[in-house]
C-alpha cells in the first residue's frame, strides 16, 4: 500500500496540521488530522478495504537462547466487493516487521463478505484512527502502515503511521483471523488459464494516438499497431519463445487478473485508458483496465504482462 496518498481533499474536511519541519531541515515528522473524519461508521455498505500494519511485540517469553518464538508480525488485509462476489487477498509475515517470508493468498469468493467485514471494523473499532495521517521522513523502511477504506455512503476511513504499529495486537490477528476463514470459502467460478488463446492490450492517447498489441498463444505472435501526434500507423510483430509465454501466463496466474473486472476504480487514478482482454476457447472474454483499487502483493500483474505485450 502507497503510504499516506490522497488525491485531494474532501470539501467537507477539517484538516489541522499536528506537526511540520522546519523549512529545509533533514527528516523530521509531517502530521494532520482531519478533525472531520467519522469516529464511527454505521453502515455495511462496505465498497473496498485496505489496511496493513507491522504488529507489535506480543507477551510472550524468550526462549533459552534470548529469542522470541515467532509470531505474527505483520498483515495486509484487501477486500472489495466485485459484483454479487467478494475479491479477497491476505498478507501475512512473521516476527517483528515482517521480515522473512511472506505468504499471500487471495481469491475471489462467491457472496458478499463486506458486511461481515464492516462489523468487524466497527467490533475493532478501526475508526477511532480515523483522518491521522502521520510521516517521519528518513526512516529506512515502513515501520507502521496505513488503511484506506470506502463505503457507498460516502463515508470512508484513511489513517497512516510510517513510525509505529496502526493496528494493535488484538486488531491484527483478528483481521488476520477473519481473510484466513473468509478465503476458506467457496470460490465464484473463473476462466481456466490453460483455455486462454489470446491477450489483447489497447491504450488510448489524446489526440487520436493509441497503442494496441495482441498476443497469440498458440505461436508466441504479438501484432502491434501504435499512433502518436502525427497521423503515422506504425506497424510491428515479434514473437514470445516458451520460456517467455510461460512466465507470462504465471504472471496472469500469480496476480489472479481474470478477477479484476469488476473491482473498484481507484481515486488515484492517472488519466489514462488502458485495457487487457483475455479471449479464451469458447470465445468469451474478460477485460480488465489499470486503475483498480489493488493490494500491493498484486498490482503489478497489470504492468508485467503489458511490458511483453508493447516492448520490442
Amino acid at each position: 500500500m502507497l503510504f499516506g496518498k490522497k488525491k485531494k481533499d474532501a470539501p467537507d474536511s477539517d484538516i489541522v496540521i499536528l506537526k511540520k519541519p522546519e523549512p529545509f531541515v533533514c527528516g523530521g515528522t509531517d502530521a494532520t488530522l482531519d478533525r472531520a473524519a467519522p469516529k464511527e461508521i454505521a453502515s455495511d455498505a462496505l465498497l473496498w478495504f485496505d489496511g496493513d500494519s507491522v504488529l507489535p511485540y506480543p507477551d510472550a517469553e524468550r526462549r533459552d537462547d534470548g529469542s522470541f518464538p515467532e509470531f505474527l508480525g505483520y498483515v495486509h488485509g484487501y477486500a472489495a466487493a466485485a459484483g454479487e462476489n467478494t475479491f479477497l487477498c491476505l498478507e501475512t509475515g512473521e516476527s517483528f516487521l515482517g521480515h522473512g517470508e511472506r505468504k499471500v493468498a487471495f481469491a475471489l469468493i462467491k457472496g458478499d463478505k463486506m458486511p461481515d467485514l464492516a462489523k468487524l471494523i466497527r467490533d475493532l473499532d478501526l475508526a477511532e484512527q480515523n483522518g491521522y495521517h502521520s510521516r517521519t521522513h528518513g526512516l529506512p523502511e515502513n515501520f507502521g502502515g496505513s488503511v484506506e477504506a470506502r463505503y457507498a455512503t460516502g463515508e470512508s476511513l484513511s489513517f497512516a503511521d510510517n513510525q509505529g504499529s496502526i493496528f494493535s495486537r488484538k486488531q491484527g490477528e483478528a483481521l488476520a483471523a477473519w481473510f484466513t476463514a473468509a478465503l476458506k470459502g467457496e470460490r465464484a467460478p473463473l476462466p481456466a488459464l490453460d483455455d486462454l488463446t489470446a491477450i489483447r492490450f489497447e491504450e488510448k492517447r489524446e489526440n487520436g494516438g493509441f497503442t494496441e498489441a495482441t498476443l497469440t498463444l498458440a505461436d508466441g505472435r504479438i501484432a502491434r499497431r501504435s499512433k502518436y501526434d502525427d497521423p503515422t500507423v506504425f506497424e510491428s510483430e515479434k514473437t514470445l519463445d516458451a520460456d517467455a509465454l510461460a512466465a507470462l501466463k504465471a504472471t496472469v496466474e500469480k496476480t489472479g487478473l481474470f478477477a479484476w473486472e469488476q473491482l473498484p476504480k481507484s481515486d488515484y487514478s492517472l488519466a489514462r485508458d488502458k485495457t487487457l482482454t483475455f479471449t479464451f476457447a469458447d470465445g468469451k472474454t474478460v477485460t480488465v483496465r489499470d486503475d483498480r483499487v489493488l493490494p500491493d502483493a498484486i498490482s503489478r500483474g497489470f504492468f508485467n504482462v503489458e511490458l511483453p505485450l508493447t516492448t520490442t
